[in-house]
């Protein structure tokens, strides 16, 4: 092995290692740290505010700090109250409809049941249970297994509920001291917000502040834009159904417009994996009107994404559907329902390494070394 092949094996090793350090720092640490890391973000986030408090009113820097975080808590606190205590009202109100639906489905199943070919249907198997004795245990073992099978199942999902419920409010406690930690975080990092950048960029060697600057002047871009066309999507898509709904006069269409925005995300499906089951259920129920109604709703909402869609992904860096399919399910797979967002990100975050050339530089590294 000559020499040059021998130093580019050894470049490529220190890569290797490099990397996967990070990948075990990014694995083991980050649970750590997470709540530094978001105070950093939302620092980040405030900085803009902080700064014109603090350039236009003459305002010293930890008074706008302190005033920037207090109108960011008050407004979540707002938001997110009312938007629970109206969730909740809607839910108790379709707990309590859900009866009338049952009685329905119920009636259905009898007037199904009482139509002379499924009489004729019920006789047959009549007689051939009682003709053939010798599958009688057989069915009956298969009915008592099918029987158990749907009681131990139905259990499982109460008791799935009820432990989630109490996870939920045994959490509280420690939710709390994560966002009191939050708030204290932004609020250091973004009062010394200069003294700190000062001090982190001198433990770094140019080059790597060079390709780190620009992998994250590329990463806000595409990173937040994201972020941004997704949110103003889901908004309007939330907005559209809650108004139609209103207008059809339809029970619970805060509630409903929420979470038809929430699915929005979905690439392909979006709105239809709610809006067409749901429309098929209207008219199979016998309600045609609502139907329509619906169908029209489905057609503007359609609409509007086609031509308001383009234009709010221009002002970002937006994906590929298939990209992002692929990013999401595998999300899906490794991270539960949050993968659902850090595929997504995680592939905004590769596109944005790659547009700044750090691969096309480590590839130079690990063949020429060092510049």
């Amino acid at each position: 092995m000559d020499r040059t092949t021998s130093r580019r094996i050894g470049r490529s090793l220190i890569v290797l290692l490099a990397a996967c350090v990070f990948v075990l720092l990014l694995i083991y640490v980050t649970p750590l740290v997470y709540p530094f890391i978001i105070g950093w973000l939302l620092a980040y986030a405030i900085n803009p505010i902080v700064n014109m408090l603090h350039a236009k009113l003459k305002l010293p820097r930890w008074i706008g700090v302190t005033l920037t975080l207090l109108l960011f808590v008050a407004a979540m606190l707002t938001i997110v109250s009312a938007l629970v205590t109206r969730i909740v009202v809607e839910i108790i109100h379709l707990s309590k409809s859900l009866n009338t639906t049952i009685d329905w489905w119920r009636n259905e199943f009898e007037r199904l049941v009482a139509r002379p070919e499924i009489q004729d249907l019920i006789d047959k198997l009549s007689t051939f249970y009682k003709e053939n004795p010798n599958y009688q245990d057989t069915i009956n073992s298969r009915i008592s297994d099918t029987a158990n099978l749907v009681a131990s199942k139905s259990s499982d999902l109460i008791t799935t509920i009820l432990n989630t419920i109490v996870a939920l409010i045994s959490s509280l406690p420690n939710v709390a001291t994560i966002l009191v930690v939050v708030l204290l975080a932004a609020f250091f990092i973004s009062k010394d917000w200069q003294r700190h950048s000062v001090k982190v960029s001198s433990w770094f060697p140019e080059p790597i502040l060079k390709s780190t600057s620009a992998v994250w002047n590329d990463l806000q871009k595409a990173l937040f834009g994201y972020f941004r066309a997704q949110f103003i999507m889901i908004s309007i898509t939330a907005c559209v159904v809650t108004i139609g709904l209103l207008i059809l006069r339809v029970d619970y269409a805060i509630s409903i417009g929420l979470l038809i925005g929430l699915v929005d995300l979905l690439p392909y499906l979006g709105v239809g994996a709610a809006m067409i089951p749901w429309i098929a259920y209207t008219f199979i129920y016998g309600d045609i009107s609502l139907g329509i109604g619906l169908s029209v709703l489905y057609g503007v909402i359609l609409i509007a994404r086609q031509m308001l869609e383009p234009k709010v992904l221009a002002s970002s860096v937006g994906l590929d559907p298939l990209p992002t399919l692929i990013a999401m399910f595998v999300g899906l797979k490794l991270f539960g329902v949050f993968g659902l967002i850090i595929g997504p990100v995680s592939l905004v975050i590769l596109s944005a390494i790659h547009k700044a050339n750090v691969f096309r530089d480590l590839y130079r590294y690990v063949i020429r070394g060092a510049k």
